[in-house]
């Protein structure tokens, strides 16, 4: 098994998921905003922190998405924050796209850009301690989209990065996120992330992508947060499932769920649901951001000394989710806020 193969396979390792913590330090901002605390450099990092130092990481955490800002910070023990991450037995990973823009020809569509001096970029970052990196591609759904040019230029964007990556010696995870925002149905969602990840398996094949040494993040299929139609844990789980095995191809080791919009225990409980009934090759495991951090960052909002109690609520949700990746979650689990 080649190294990043070794890697892909700890990354969705059983019981464990990956933090998503690689916010832009616009969207950190109107996190921070959103709670009252100032958004400057040192705030972030302390944020950032609190969480990486917490019991909970080594036990449910496998690895860091990172931002360019927090990956060259050190830590109040002088750490660098890749350090930090691996001390707790986790793998420091970087989110290296620069954003999604505005589809030439498509103006209501996006178009992920960031592959003009990437490699260069990667070298960097493997020297920082980076091991794995992400890059998202994001679709929406109306009567009229996504359109065949976003599927397929996104598609190219993520092989295109895929390729890179693993020339660096890092493992590419490929995140197509078809977004839940409209009034679709599930059906519809089924429908179009069919036709996004059968597109992408296609380009990552064409540009000799080595599936053993990837990571695929996708959406659940989920209803859109406007439709009149809502499915439960079981359709969710059901249709996800059906999807993956229709579109992903069996050399990939594991899917890392985004949580995308969902709140932090309606993402627990579909995942919990979608590995009751996997039949699947594939782990099925977390890549969650907010779904993670959101409960963690109201308490340290209120007093950002209390850091005890922030990693308390912080590995709670870790361990939550790391039971959901065993299909082993409850709510009476989920009521009992421990270590």
């Amino acid at each position: 098994m080649s190294e990043i193969e070794n890697i892909a396979k700890q990354m969705v390792a059983k019981g464990k998921g990956i933090l998503a913590a690689d916010e832009s330090t616009g969207t950190m901002t109107k996190r921070l905003s959103s709670v009252n605390v100032e958004s400057t450099l040192e705030n972030r990092l302390r944020f950032r922190e609190t969480l990486f130092s917490a019991d909970g990481m080594k036990n449910y955490i496998s690895g860091v998405i990172l931002y360019d800002e927090t990956i060259k910070q050190k830590t109040s023990s002088g750490k660098t924050v890749p350090e930090l991450i691996k001390s707790f037995g986790s793998i420091p990973g970087i989110k290296v796209d620069t954003g999604a823009k505005k589809l030439a020809a498509s103006p209501d569509e996006k178009i992920t850009e960031g592959l003009d001096g990437l490699r260069e970029r990667l070298s960097d970052y493997y020297k920082l301690g980076a091991r794995f990196t992400k890059w998202r591609a994001v679709y929406n759904i109306s009567e009229k989209y996504p359109s065949e040019l976003a599927i397929k230029s996104n598609a190219h964007a993520l092989a295109r990065y895929a390729a890179l990556v693993q020339e660096l010696k890092m493992v590419p995870i490929v995140e197509p996120e078809v977004l839940m925002d409209g009034e679709h149905s599930i059906m519809k969602c089924y429908e179009v992330t069919s036709r996004v990840l059968k597109e992408c398996y296609s380009e990552l094949k064409l540009h000799k992508v080595n599936l053993r040494g990837t990571i695929l993040k996708p959406n659940m299929i989920l209803p859109g947060n406007k439709s009149k139609e809502k499915s439960n844990s079981t359709e969710i789980s059901k249709m996800t499932i059906k999807c993956l095995k229709e579109n992903v191809p069996s050399e990939v080791p594991g899917i890392a769920f985004l949580s995308g919009g969902q709140t932090e225990v309606e993402a627990t409980q579909n995942l919990n649901e979608i590995n009751k009934i996997n039949d699947t090759s594939f782990l099925m495991s977390f890549s969650y951001g907010r779904a993670l951090q959101q409960s963690a960052l109201i308490n340290w909002a209120k007093n950002i000394k209390d850091i005890n109690n922030t990693q308390k609520i912080f590995s709670h949700r870790s361990k939550m989710n790391g039971l959901s990746t065993s299909g082993k979650w409850n709510e009476e689990l989920e009521k009992q806020l421990t270590n």
